[in-house]
C-alpha cells in the first residue's frame, strides 16, 4: 500500500489560500505550485523558491507534516502544519510564526496560520518576465515599508491582514511580503516631475506577471501613497479606489 509522500509525488497547484482571515483564490494564485520530489518540496510562483525537507506523521489525526527550509526567504525555519490528502486535492494548514501546530483547517485573524488548498497539476510554472526600461528614481522608495492601508477595487483589507504586509525597494526592483510568503514582484520607473507623480510597474512575479501597470505616488515625510491601476487600465488621477475600478490604493510608512 503506498504511503501519503508516495501520492504526493509530483506538482501541485495551489488553488486557494487563506491567511489571517483573508482569503485569496483565482488570478492572484495563478502560478503558485508546490513540487514535491522524493522527501524534497519547493514552492514556487510566489515571486521566490522555497525549497527543504518534509516529513509527514499519517498516524496523527490530524495528520501532521513539518516543513524545513534550507533555501529561499525562509531558510534555517520550520513550519509545523497538518495536512489531508483526499486524491487530487491535499489541504495544508501551516503556522509561518511561532511553533504552535494548527488542530484545524482554518487561518483566522490572529492565529499566525496559513491554510492552503492545492489540486495536483501536471507541472510546475517557472517563467520570467521583461525588465522595465527608463528613467529609474530609487532613491527615495529605498528600503523596507510597512503597510499602514489598502483599498483593491473598492474594498478595505482587513487590519489584521495588513500587520502581515510589507514592501523592500533594492535599486528599481519592489518586492511586496504577505508574512514570510512573496506575493509579488515588480520593477518600476517614475517621474517626479509629473503632477501627481507618476510610477509604472511591470509584474516579474505573481499574479500580474509580464503585465505592466500605471500608478501615480505621492510621499509626504515617512509615508507613502500609491495607487494604481488593474493592468492594462487607465492612469488613476486620484488616490482612491472605488468598486469595480479595478485600482489598488495603498500607504506604507517607512522601516
Amino acid at each position: 500500500m503506498r504511503d501519503d509522500l508516495d501520492m504526493l509525488q509530483g506538482a501541485w497547484a495551489v488553488v486557494e489560500l487563506e491567511m489571517e482571515g483573508q482569503t485569496i483564490s483565482g488570478g492572484m494564485l495563478a502560478n503558485a505550485r508546490v513540487e514535491i520530489t522524493g522527501s524534497r518540496f519547493s514552492s514556487l510562483g510566489m515571486g521566490a523558491v522555497y525549497e527543504g525537507t518534509l516529513t509527514l506523521d499519517d498516524s496523527a489525526n490530524p495528520h501532521q507534516l513539518n516543513m524545513k527550509f534550507d533555501a529561499g526567504p525562509e531558510k534555517g525555519n520550520t513550519n509545523l502544519g497538518i495536512y489531508e490528502l483526499d486524491g487530487d486535492t491535499w489541504r495544508i494548514c501551516l503556522a509561518v510564526r511561532g511553533d504552535v501546530r494548527p488542530s484545524a483547517f482554518s487561518a483566522p485573524a490572529g492565529s499566525g496560520f496559513v491554510f492552503e488548498t492545492l489540486t495536483r497539476s501536471e507541472s510546475p510554472i517557472r517563467a520570467t518576465a521583461p525588465a522595465a526600461t527608463g528613467s529609474v528614481l530609487t532613491s527615495e522608495f529605498e528600503g523596507e515599508w510597512r503597510m499602514v492601508s489598502a483599498v483593491m477595487d473598492g474594498q478595505a483589507m482587513d487590519p489584521s491582514a495588513v500587520e502581515w504586509v510589507k514592501r523592500v525597494t533594492h535599486g528599481n526592483e519592489t518586492t511586496v511580503y504577505a508574512g514570510p510568503q512573496i506575493m509579488m514582484k515588480m520593477e518600476f520607473t517614475s517621474d517626479a516631475s509629473q503632477a501627481p507623480k507618476t510610477i509604472d510597474y511591470v509584474n516579474t512575479a505573481g499574479s500580474n506577471q509580464g503585465k505592466t501597470q500605471e500608478g501615480i505616488y505621492e510621499l509626504d515625510g515617512g509615508l507613502l501613497r500609491v495607487c494604481v491601476a488593474a493592468p492594462g487600465g487607465p492612469r488613476p488621477m486620484q488616490f482612491q479606489s472605488n468598486r469595480g475600478d479595478g485600482r489598488t490604493f495603498t500607504v506604507w510608512k517607512r522601516g
